[in-house]
């Protein structure tokens, strides 16, 4: 069950319900989450029937049409359309995902539910603000950092060393992983969260990079890293079919065997 952050005082309300254009035949019903801070209203649901003869198959399609054909005032993130950009994470049916690759099928009967990735600040409608989000992922510093002069040409690398790297850069920090776990949840102030924390383990395991220390120095913290239980709810929703939960483990046992 999603939970979202809410205006101070605020409840969410039923809103307004948008009927089906005459003549529709395939229908469904899209019950999305509203919120417009400068109106000063209660966030809302509202209701839209989308007749699906008239939109593509997944749930981004449904809310683009929903834009374009019902409500204009309907407001949330997209770019790519191919579940590469990470722009258009929501929760969808109560798990977050990315709306561009959900397919509208795949979420059985029943009217659709569609919020904002939960347990964040929403600055509008469907759109969470994720500045302290990407400010953890910039305090990992994910870029090469090397100590030894630049080469002539490039930073060599095995077959065997660039294969350690599959299941980590893939990662497109669409914050579905982070916003699913419940330590985020609770200590998302102080806890790196999943996607961070995968990342970090991504120049942590690159054999170029030689500043694994103070990499692992930095996430020293009883609240940084240790703050995971593996709860695995990170593995669970992440579109891109990654474990951050076995990077999170795989850093723990690096902080380990530097001290052996």
């Amino acid at each position: 069950m999603v939970e979202l952050t809410l205006p101070k005082n605020a409840k969410v309300k039923p809103g307004k319900r948008h009927a089906a254009p005459a003549g529709a035949k395939n229908t469904r019903e899209f019950k999305i989450y509203r919120y417009d801070p400068e109106s000063g209203e209660n966030p809302r649901w509202d209701t839209y029937t989308v007749d699906l003869d008239r939109c593509g198959p997944m749930v981004l399609d449904a809310v683009i049409y929903i834009k374009n054909e019902i409500d204009p005032t309907l407001t949330f993130r997209r770019s790519c359309r191919e579940g590469v950009c990470g722009s258009c994470s929501m929760n969808i049916g109560g798990r977050n995902t990315l709306a561009c690759t959900q397919g509208i099928d795949e979420l059985g009967k029943g009217a659709i539910t569609i919020s904002p990735l939960p347990h964040q600040p929403v600055l509008k409608d469907l759109v969470p603000d994720l500045s302290n989000f990407m400010a953890q992922y910039a305090a990992i510093q994910p870029f090469l950092q090397t100590v030894t002069p630049e080469p002539d040409g490039e930073w060599r690398q095995s077959p065997e060393e660039r294969a350690k790297l599959d299941g980590l850069y893939e990662c497109i920090l669409c914050a579905c992983c982070s916003t699913s776990c419940p330590s985020y949840w609770w200590n998302s102030d102080r806890f790196f969260g999943p996607a961070a924390l995968l990342q970090a383990y991504r120049w942590i395991n690159d054999s170029r990079d030689e500043m694994q220390g103070e990499r692992l120095d930095a996430l020293e913290d009883p609240f940084k890293l240790y703050r995971c239980h593996t709860i695995m709810n990170c593995a669970q929703v992440c579109p891109k079919g990654l474990n951050p939960a076995k990077a999170i483990a795989e850093i723990k046992k690096a902080m380990v065997e530097r001290k052996l």
